[in-house]
């Protein structure tokens, strides 16, 4: 190889090192959403190669079980691709200590990285590179192994609790089932310290998604291990169930928590699009005369005569909450039809079309059991 090539080609060795390294850096060290090629090009292939290959499955159910897998290859092949650009990297460094041999180059760079010890580089400027080589390979692997139960941790906190909404807006998840069930669960008491307490911890949930999901970007296709229930799902519908609520019935608490928690989750929404390069409107700009809300009158009004019938405290008739119902949602409408579509979350009502032929799937409700008098 011509001496320039060469030492053209340590150059840009330096150059795919260096990027790797900001890549790494970013993605798993650096408290904050880094955008990376690497991470997107991976994203973006998976899931192409996904979506081609589930194309004639109309089956959610065998959908939902293949696109389990999505998330998790979607960190081997990121790893995979690492390395390998490392292994490029450094064989491309180590060209002129070997004359220009690329086969040479990059057997010393396996053996460094991998920390292999099989090939030994001779000379000063081939030894220096291959304990950096060395070096970086461990640091690596060692983020690696620390990050995957940083991310499995957040994971598991996160479908604690949508585990513990499923008694309450069944599966899938849809937000004046919310309303329905709670009220219909609290009988004659009142439900307002009930729905407070769900507001509040929805909060809090939703600003722990806020931070571990644009960190950790991967965490947004990890999907729920029960069928038909699904974060983002479950996350829309707390957000109807509470502007269902100050719509409904404006002057019943909880309405604080009510309002908290949507103004956390609109922002969470819009921030995880954004992080997924999903168009979204700016927030200071948005209002239902000129951004039209997925969710109809009529079911609206359905809706609002569902909890009508079991006794909800209603205190606005449907034409006068309608507005404030949109006022709210038109927050997050956008946002939330754009992640469900990506995220191929479950066909929950209120959530959109799919990215597949689907019908919206009302949530199951099971039996209620009898009971017996006992003296």
């Amino acid at each position: 190889m011509p001496e320039m090539l060469v030492w053209a080609g340590f150059v840009l060795g330096v150059l795919v090192v260096a990027g790797t390294a900001f890549s790494i850096i970013g993605a798993l060290i650096v408290a904050r959403r880094v955008d990376s090629w690497v991470t997107a090009v991976v994203d973006t292939a998976l899931d192409h190669a996904f979506l081609v290959a589930l194309r004639g499955v109309d089956s959610f159910e065998r959908r939902d079980w293949f696109l389990g897998w999505q998330g998790p290859l979607t960190l081997v092949v990121r790893l995979t691709i690492w390395m390998g650009m490392l292994v490029l990297g450094f064989a491309l460094i180590m060209l002129p200590g070997t004359d220009g041999d690329f086969a040479a180059a990059l057997e010393d760079a396996g053996s460094s990285i991998f920390t292999l010890g099989f090939a030994v580089p001779h000379g000063g400027g081939g030894q220096l590179a291959a304990y950096v080589a060395g070096f970086a390979g461990m640091a690596v692997i060692g983020l690696q192994i620390g990050y995957l139960p940083t991310v499995y941790s957040s994971f598991n906190r996160r479908e604690t609790e949508v585990s513990l909404l499923v008694a309450r807006a069944g599966t899938p998840a849809w937000g004046p089932e919310i309303l329905l069930r709670t009220h219909w669960g609290t009988g004659s008491s009142d439900s307002a310290p009930v729905l407070e307490d769900l507001f509040v911890r929805w909060e809090r949930w939703t600003a722990e998604v806020a931070e571990s999901h644009t960190t950790y970007t991967g965490l947004l296709r990890l999907r729920s291990p029960k069928r038909n229930s699904h974060w983002l799902t479950s996350l829309i519908a707390v957000m109807d169930a509470a502007a269902l609520h100050l719509a409904l019935a404006p002057g019943t608490e909880p309405k604080i928590a009510a309002r908290l928690m949507l103004r956390m989750g609109f922002e969470t929404l819009n921030d995880l699009a954004r992080a997924m390069k999903l168009s979204v409107p700016d927030l200071a700009q948005v209002s239902v005369a000129t951004t039209p809300i997925s969710v109809t009158f009529d079911e609206f009004a359905q809706a609002a005569a569902t909890l009508r019938s079991v006794g909800y405290p209603v205190t606005e008739t449907d034409e006068d909450a309608w507005p404030n119902f949109a006022g709210w949602r038109v927050n997050y409408d956008r946002a939330a039809l754009s992640l469900s579509r990506m995220l191929d979350a479950p066909p929950s009502m209120w959530t959109g079309p799919r990215r597949w032929p689907s019908q919206p799937t009302a949530p199951f409700r099971p039996n209620p059991g009898r009971t017996r008098n006992r003296e």
